[in-house]
């Protein structure tokens, strides 16, 4: 008998719909989970000097396994954002606010 696959491991994909754009205006970053449930929290992530800090940005993955959430940024240049939720993060995405 063949023993169960292994659960998938928790992962995150996020992508913004913009990778430029003015102070305040609103977008979205969205993405898939993987070994997540549906229902689950992830929360929006700004890294913030050396810190990652999280923004009042979140939603729950739909059943579909995929999220999407609208966002605001006002600090400019090059913000890296992540995701995070569900004991995983995604790679960091970059938008740049002029």
């Amino acid at each position: 008998m063949a023993a169960p696959a292994p659960a998938a491991k928790p992962a995150l994909t996020a992508q913004a719909s913009v990778s430029s754009i003015g102070a305040w205006q609103e977008f979205r970053v969205s993405g898939k989970a993987t070994g997540i449930k549906a229902g689950t929290t992830v929360v929006l992530q700004q890294k913030q000097g050396a810190k990652w800090v999280s923004l009042p940005a979140k939603v729950t993955v739909n059943k579909n396994s995929a999220y999407s959430m609208r966002v605001k940024l006002g600090i400019k240049g090059k913000n890296a954002l992540r995701v995070t939720g569900g004991g995983a993060v995604s790679e960091p995405v970059y938008v740049t606010v002029r």
